[in-house]
């Protein structure tokens, strides 16, 4: 590798047009919300070994959530010290804090000027000063108490640098996103999503090569179903933070109760258990969506979910009817608030009492909702393993109305429309709960019973019968 001089650096030919930005970026206080493995580390480790070769600070505590991050922030730091040309040294692990008995991998350059790379410990920045560089913070164990103990030690005027992605809406660094958006706080904020990065080369950086809109466009949608589920992929890398806190059925609840969807589909006339039947209906904006369940003992199993976009009434009629013609059909609920007020009274006038219309007032859904969560966390409900039903059933939100009332809502999407798949199951379930059917008294034959019973009851005289 050809030396350099770092005062004559070419950054085009090292950094991406996102990195060069928090580069020439010379705030005191600077935090990127970023999404993963864009190079972030990459370009702050420049960043450091720049200021400490320059003689800008005295030292550079780094901070990472573990072990391994650390160690590759030292190796890419070596690098620019060798391309620099620079005297330095490795010192190794060193113990910084006796009393704690914290070591860090250390850096010591010629004009005396060190890095140091630290875990998570929060006691770590305790009596130190220098410049602070607090990586995936939002990943820490105590962002907190890191925060507490690291921002002192720029006291004296040495810059502080925040890299990370979200966890959440919950931890300090949203807040300090936020309060950075509002125009609040002291903060430089810089904002790097998967997108941004791929607009601004990071494919091209990472096939050595131009790539073309759909080569790059591929390769996201290949990174996202990487990731399994929404939560991770807008989190990790679109820079969107997940409220996990108000998700009315969290992820691993929803995985709790996951099967191979080919255990459990199989065609209609192939179930011999009870069956029960939800339908949330949609027409133009969201979908409609028939849930359908076989009960066997206490336990329900998917066994079909038919999903209608845009789909014409007696089309959907037609696929309704179907599944209301089984023999085994115990009882079918139907939204019928709205575009589905029609067709729970026209199938209900055809089925009689097994079809049962449900209109979604605020009670009613507070219900639904409930009696499905109560059938996830009692594992009495099977649903297949599929990324659009995790993402629907997982985008249902509890919120409590200023009138202090408890409201079930969840953003519209072209895929999950709203919620509907959630809504389907909900209504398949409170069938289920709701398994009444008419009841029908009928008296015994009083003469038969004691045709019974006559030998037995000698004093008896059946002619007064």
């Amino acid at each position: 590798m050809d030396k350099i001089d770092i005062n004559n650096i070419n950054l085009n030919e090292y950094f991406l047009p996102y990195q060069q930005r928090w580069l020439e970026d010379n705030s005191k206080f600077k935090i990127w919300e970023k999404s993963r493995r864009i190079g972030a580390t990459y370009v702050q480790s420049y960043e450091d070994v720049r200021d400490c070769v320059s003689g800008a600070v005295p030292e550079v505590w780094f901070s990472s959530t573990d072990e391994s991050a650390a160690s590759e922030y030292i190796k890419y730091c070596e690098q620019w010290t060798e391309l620099f040309d620079k005297a330095a040294k490795s010192l190794g692990n060193v113990v910084v804090d006796s009393e704690q008995n914290i070591k860090a991998s250390v850096i010591e350059f010629s004009n005396g000027t060190k890095i140091h790379a630290l875990s998570s410990n929060p006691k770590q920045f305790r009596s130190k000063e220098g410049k602070i560089v607090l990586d995936e913070f939002a990943h820490h164990n105590n962002p907190q108490q890191l925060w507490s103990a690291a921002e002192p030690c720029t006291t004296w005027g040495y810059p502080l640098r925040i890299l990370s992605t979200h966890n959440g809406q919950s931890c300090r660094f949203f807040k300090f996103v936020e309060e950075a958006k509002q125009g609040k706080g002291f903060w430089s904020l810089h904002t790097t999503p998967i997108q941004l990065a791929v607009d601004e080369g990071f494919v091209d950086k990472i096939k050595k090569r131009t790539t073309t809109e759909k080569e790059r466009q591929e390769w996201m949608e290949h990174e996202r179903i990487k990731c399994g589920d929404d939560y991770t992929w807008l989190q990790e890398f679109c820079c969107e933070p997940i409220d996990e806190t108000t998700a009315f059925l969290d992820y691993d609840l929803i995985f709790s109760c996951e099967m191979d969807k080919k255990k459990l589909f199989k065609p209609l006339e192939d179930v011999t258990g009870e069956l029960y039947v939800g339908m949330d209906i949609g027409r133009q904006k969201d979908l409609t969506v028939i849930w359908v369940l076989e009960k066997l003992e206490q336990i329900s199993y998917t066994r079909d979910i038919i999903v209608l976009p845009k789909t014409k009434y007696r089309k959907q009629q037609k696929i309704l009817y179907e599944i209301l013609n089984h023999k085994n059909l115990v009882r079918c609920c139907i939204d019928s608030t709205g575009l589905g007020d029609q067709m729970a009274e026209e199938a209900t006038e055809d089925y009689g009492y097994r079809v049962e219309g449900v209109k979604f007032t605020p009670n009613v859904k507070e219900d639904l909702a409930f009696n499905l969560r109560i059938n996830f966390e009692d594992r009495k409900v099977f649903i297949p393993s599929e990324r659009e039903i995790r993402e629907d059933l997982h985008s249902v939100k509890k919120e409590i109305t200023s009138a202090g009332n408890i409201r079930f809502d969840a953003k519209r999407s072209e895929a999950r429309g709203h919620a509907d798949r959630f809504w389907a199951l909900a209504l398949a379930l409170h069938g289920i709960q709701r398994d009444d059917g008419p009841i029908i008294a009928t008296s015994g034959n009083t003469w038969e019973t004691l045709k019974i019973s006559e030998d037995y009851c000698e004093d008896i005289d059946l002619d007064d019968y």
